[in-house]
């Protein structure tokens, strides 16, 4: 699987649900040159793929890693620790992505 179709699959894995107190970008740079951002406001979500002016986080991480954390085969904390990932920004959103997308598609 590669980056992009992991990127493509992230709005189909959105659980509304668990974003209904959430405005927030999050705003993702892979190997330090694909970047993308995730938009949530109003249980909605929309990923751009480009740079966002302001985002509320931005998390630094390999593309690797990034596969092995959406699907469900590293733990994100894991890779932090490992120094695979690395945030900036408002870092208590991080702990909240879990739970934002599903590891099986939503109906």
């Amino acid at each position: 699987m590669s980056v992009d179709q992991v990127i493509d699959k992230l709005p189909s894995r959105f659980c509304p649900d668990q974003a209904k107190d959430l405005n927030c970008t999050f705003q993702f740079i892979i190997d330090d040159e694909n970047a993308f951002y995730i938009a949530i406001q109003d249980q909605q979500c929309q990923v751009v793929r480009q740079h966002h002016a302001d985002p509320d986080i931005t998390l630094y991480v390999g593309s690797e890693a990034f596969i092995r954390v959406v699907t469900g085969e590293q733990d994100g904390m894991s890779a932090f620790l490992k120094g695979q990932l690395r945030a900036e920004g408002n870092i208590m959103l991080a702990t909240r992505l879990g739970k934002l997308f599903s590891r099986q598609r939503q109906r």
